[in-house]
């Protein structure tokens, strides 16, 4: 285990790290192992290991980490999330982001419902989810869309203005419901098994992306259909997959963002998902680096162990210097933008785009340690290599993000 560097964490603080680390290697990595193996048709079929992990996670009441004391749930601050946060991404990233993201709708509209004093959201959408401790109830971020990724995140530049770009999932009023009608990609996580979309919408074409909405959509509705789960080069155990929506009605309390707020709250999005991906990938750039470095413990050559020689050293070294690096701009971006309104949400892209690139220099950094062992499925570094590989590009390809992040460099750094 790393050396913790802020002599502030509290004894209640580590031991939450302890008992997350635990339930990491214990729980979620053998079965995220034995998931990824498995065909994506297999990876949430009935009887699968996902479906027991969820009941577990849930049991500890994993899946409300985010969610006040009020509710249920265990009132972690911003430090804390992030601790239980690496632990997560540690042992899967796939598992981690599901888990993480499971909370979408629910999370939303129970801020929506505090802010309004909607109590037939709370009744019906919050509640049964504060109280699952099966997995019963699972959610998604549906955002991402056929002819639509990264450039939805891409506010405050002329693109999102532009009448003729607009979210394909389109929402209009029908007396007191809303009728939805569109498709989202393949790449919603969760979205072969979750219960529950927080679906981000398009209300007023005319102001492009600006004119956008999120609503909260059960997905049991009438017009409510899904793809079959992707299959993919990496993140196997995060299943994904397409949904569409054919004249589905909601009702209005349903909607729980309309264009006069939407770009306030996706910045707040972005800034809060960018910290999350960054805590995720800190955990799994901290496991590459310690799968490589028991293994040059324990591997001979020349006559002595490998962490001997000196090359051997200089890579190690540059490996946990990455990691470290990592989790110190993370975790000082993740703690900030949770507690300040409105976020420095560049700083949490900075994070992203660097545990990333991290994560994957790591991996394929502890590859190139164990040589030919480190292509073996036999290995879990391949695993997390692969894993890796899709963080560049999910929730924001970096190269977009990091256009989104310069512009509000060049326009707000202070000289």
């Amino acid at each position: 285990m790393y050396v913790e560097l802020n002599k502030t964490i509290t004894p209640e603080q580590q031991t939450l790290r302890e008992q997350m680390h635990r339930f990491a290697a214990e729980v979620i990595r053998p079965a995220a192992v034995e998931l990824d193996k498995l065909t994506a048709d297999e990876v949430i079929a009935p009887g699968s290991r996902l479906w027991d992990l969820f009941r577990q996670a849930y049991g500890q009441g994993y899946h409300l980490r985010g969610f006040p004391e009020q509710l249920g749930g265990a009132g972690l601050g911003p430090l804390e999330q992030h601790l239980v946060g690496e632990e997560m991404g540690w042992a899967s990233a796939g598992i981690s982001i599901s888990l993480g993201v499971t909370a979408f709708p629910f999370s939303f509209a129970a801020q929506y419902a505090a802010i309004t004093g909607n109590k037939d959201l709370m009744d019906e959408i919050v509640m049964p989810y504060v109280n699952d401790r099966e997995g019963k109830y699972i959610g998604c971020w549906a955002i991402t869309e056929p002819e639509h990724g990264s450039d939805t995140l891409l506010f405050g530049t002329e693109q999102v203005r532009d009448s003729g770009i607009t979210f394909q999932v389109q929402a209009r009023r029908d007396g007191d419901d809303w009728i939805i009608s569109g498709q989202k990609s393949a790449w919603v996580s969760n979205g072969t098994i979750a219960t529950h979309a927080c679906t981000f919408l398009t209300i007023d074409p005319s102001r492009g992306m600006d004119g956008g909405g999120v609503a909260v959509i059960p997905l049991n509705l009438p017009g409510v259909s899904k793809s079959p789960p992707l299959r993919k080069l990496g993140q196997r155990d995060l299943n994904q997959g397409e949904i569409f929506f054919d004249n589905v009605r909601i009702p209005k309390h349903y909607m729980l963002v309309e264009p006069e707020t939407y770009p306030m709250i996706i910045d707040n999005i972005l800034a809060g998902a960018n910290a999350g991906m960054s805590t995720t990938f800190t955990g799994l750039a901290r496991a590459a680096f310690e799968e490589a470095l028991a293994y040059t413990r324990q591997r001979r050559q020349g006559g002595k162990l490998i962490s001997e020689h000196k090359l051997v050293q200089d890579r190690l070294f540059r490996m946990f210097r990455k990691v470290e690096a990592a989790r110190a701009l993370s975790r000082a971006a993740s703690i900030y933008n949770r507690s300040t309104v409105p976020p420095a949400t560049e700083y949490s892209i900075a994070a992203k785009v660097q545990s990333t690139q991290i994560a994957f220099d790591v991996a394929s950094d502890a590859i190139q340690l164990m040589g030919g062992y480190g292509l073996s499925q036999e290995f879990h570094v391949e695993k997390l290599f692969r894993d890796a590989r899709a963080s560049m590009i999910e929730d924001g390809a970096n190269e977009v993000l990091g256009l989104a992040a310069a512009r509000r460099v060049i326009d707000g750094y202070r000289i």
